[in-house]
């Protein structure tokens, strides 16, 4: 029988990079949820209103710079992690245009200095390096990228997830590869690629959602710069069950798992942005939005998408709800927040819990 995240996680301590940031503070919740000891590293609360500030998690946070390398092989030596996800990033890709210095040693120099804390420690077993679905070399393809894939990009951003995945190769081979386990080291390396993630708590600037929250918020129509575009949809508990399967094989001891994994979404969640916004307003009436098309800005993207079938075949993982339920309950969450001020996180990681088992997949069991 396959044990359950809680097997793998209760009483164990685990350091989130980035773990006030919107996908790092939903990782918080459910590790504290499954018993795990959370120690979290990362810069202060990037937005106002702040998902991990209204979730009040208890976890020993220390502010920092994943470029300050000193300050993070403190805390790692302080702590002592088994495990590290490392979330921390610059993750937009418009600031990057703006920012590409930041960009670029944030997410490049600060997965170094992850890894560089992690090898000098005798503690940890497991990393998963989380980067994005925009490491990949962009061709426009109808087909979604495999692991095998290239990496890279053209723009800041894409490039510096390109990088830190090139980086992560590097690490594995040199520091941590898998002929050596158990002899020379005694640690495991993998990396997550993530599709387009949704749900409550996200307040960044130049995101879909938020970007149409806000403006809901204010009374307004949020304009859509790119209303045709392609994404591969799905709520954030999706990939973090991924990345929660995806270290509790690394913590199990086996190097089959220390390599790149995709999380994303069946081909029925690679939509449109207009029609992600349209069904989110079903859910929410006070929220409309215009087609903007803005030719003067950025490259982005027009189509994207994940093949995902290596870690439902090798994992076991599969998505739990479809880019509808996604969308209607990332709608539900903002709606009650800013009508009552309630925050659902909880409410909807027990939900998610539920329809998972009910869909076979045990080991999601806290």
């Amino acid at each position: 029988m396959t044990q359950t995240l809680a097997h793998h996680y209760h009483g164990r301590t685990v350091l989130v990079t980035g773990h006030t940031g919107f996908k790092g503070s939903w990782l918080c919740l459910w590790l504290r949820e499954l018993g795990a000891r959370v120690v979290g590293f990362s810069l202060a609360p990037p937005t106002e209103p702040s998902h991990y500030r209204l979730l009040d998690l208890d976890v020993e946070s220390f502010l920092g710079d994943v470029r300050d390398a000193a300050a993070l092989r403190a805390v790692v030596e302080r702590c002592q992690p088994s495990a590290v996800f490392h979330l921390a990033a610059q993750p937009l890709v418009r600031l990057s245009y703006r920012e590409p210095v930041e960009t670029l040693t944030t997410n490049v120099l600060g997965t170094v200095n992850v890894y560089e804390a992690c090898r000098a420690a005798d503690c940890v077993r497991a990393i998963v390096s989380i980067t994005s679905d925009k490491a990949y070399q962009n061709r426009e393809s109808a087909t979604g990228y495999r692991e095998t894939d290239p990496v890279g990009g053209s723009d800041p951003y894409s490039c510096s997830k390109g990088c830190a995945e090139l980086i992560t190769s590097c690490y594995r081979a040199s520091y941590f590869p898998a002929h050596g386990y158990g002899s020379a080291h005694r640690t495991l390396l993998a990396s997550a690629r993530a599709g387009n993630v949704i749900g409550g708590g996200d307040w960044a600037e130049d995101r879909l959602i938020p970007d149409a929250v806000k403006a809901a918020a204010r009374g307004e129509p949020v304009p859509l710069r790119n209303p045709r575009s392609v994404r591969p949809w799905q709520h954030v508990l999706e990939p973090l069950a991924g990345y929660l399967l995806l270290g509790a094989r690394l913590l199990e001891g086996r190097p089959e798992f220390a390599e790149a994994w995709n999380f994303g979404p069946d081909a029925q969640g690679e939509v449109e942005v207009e029609a992600v916004v349209a069904k989110m307003q079903e859910s929410w009436p006070a929220l409309c939005y215009y087609a903007a098309p803005d030719a003067s800005g950025p490259h982005e993207t027009k189509t994207l998408k994940l093949d995902s079938g290596k870690a439902r075949d090798r994992l076991g993982w599969r998505p739990v709800w479809d880019w509808v339920e996604a969308v209607e309950r990332t709608a539900l969450w903002y709606r009650r927040y800013h009508e009552t001020g309630a925050v659902r996180s909880r409410e909807d990681l027990a939900q998610y819990t539920q329809d998972a088992l009910r869909r076979g997949c045990e080991w999601v069991a806290g």
